[in-house]
């Protein structure tokens, strides 16, 4: 009989949250533990110096070894480039500006401090890390959103981006969702990226997070077609009679905190690796009707560490 320590996968627990947008967050969520923590941006609302600390002391409370984080389009001033436009094309009193939203660079030594917490500043890119429950994690992390406004990490959607992943990597982390999942936004239209789509059609991870679309909120286990086609869609590419939705808002009480799902071995919905994966929009901050949604707490299994 198999050892548990011999074998190939382990089980992995993850909590993930988005746009918390310089909130604190519910002290529910502290009460959770897991191997990492996921935030996948809108860490501030106006990218104010003390949003960042709220948020930085919101990941400390959180019970993991490790928390890997990346900035969002409210996060501007991480967007040094677009800080210093911002700065210029006002003609603000650069001693103002810092008293705010702190000076250049500024934002990423409070999180470079922050590291002995293990909070972890993602930049975008492939990151590995070998976890203390034995498992690999690989991650590709990426802050980019589409977008014709003046935020920080956007880019023309006609132009596009060229998100570099392969097929070894485990979960991506991104600011906002592909285009056709979990992207509906409240004005009707789909607000996700097709370049992302594309990119993980190809690559198909165990996992892809993101927020930036509030009512998008939810998670699907999505099967996808045998073959990959050409130019990949979520019209041609999702067999989406196979796919599962595990939560949304509309099935979703508003007095709950915290949601869980696993999708191990043993479990009602495993994740086949390879052709499925789990999508999870994990936008904390809400609407009027639901002013706070479900932190979401995970169960997956990822390759033994060697």
């Amino acid at each position: 009989m198999e050892s548990p320590t011999s074998s190939p996968n382990i089980r992995t627990r993850f909590l993930i949250l988005s746009d918390t947008h310089g909130r604190e967050i519910h002290p529910e969520y502290s009460k959770h533990h897991a191997d990492v923590v996921m935030h996948c941006g809108g860490l501030t609302t106006e990218s104010k110096i003390e949003e960042f600390k709220t948020a930085i002391r919101d990941l400390r409370s959180l019970d993991a070894p490790l928390k890997l984080v990346i900035a969002g389009n409210h996060d501007f001033t991480m967007d040094i480039p677009i800080f210093q436009g911002k700065v210029i094309e006002a003609n603000l009193d650069l001693q103002l500006v810092k008293k705010e939203y702190g000076d250049y660079g500024e934002v990423r030594e409070l999180f470079d401090q922050a590291r002995e917490s293990g909070i972890i500043l993602l930049d975008e890119g492939i990151h590995s890390f070998t976890l203390q429950n034995g498992a690999l994690l690989k991650v590709y992390a990426s802050p980019y959103t589409p977008s014709l406004g003046n935020w920080g990490f956007q880019y023309h959607p006609k132009t596009g981006h060229d998100f570099r992943f392969g097929q070894d990597i485990d979960i991506v982390i991104t600011h906002g969702p592909p285009k056709g999942i979990m992207d509906s936004s409240c004005s009707g239209g789909r607000a996700g990226c097709p370049h992302l789509f594309k990119a993980i059609a190809r690559a198909r991870p165990r996992m892809h997070c993101f927020g930036h679309i509030h009512e998008g909120w939810g998670t699907k286990l999505v099967q996808w077609r045998e073959r990959v086609s050409e130019d990949p869609t979520h019209f041609m590419d999702i067999d989406h009679g196979k796919s599962t939705v595990i939560g949304r808002l509309s099935d979703m009480d508003p007095g709950t905190r915290v949601l869980e799902t696993s999708h191990c071995t043993e479990d009602q919905n495993p994740l086949k690796a390879g052709p499925q994966t789990l999508f999870v929009n994990a936008a904390i901050e809400g609407t009027d009707d639901f002013p706070a949604h479900p932190l979401w707490k995970i169960d997956l299994e990822l390759s033994r560490a060697t």
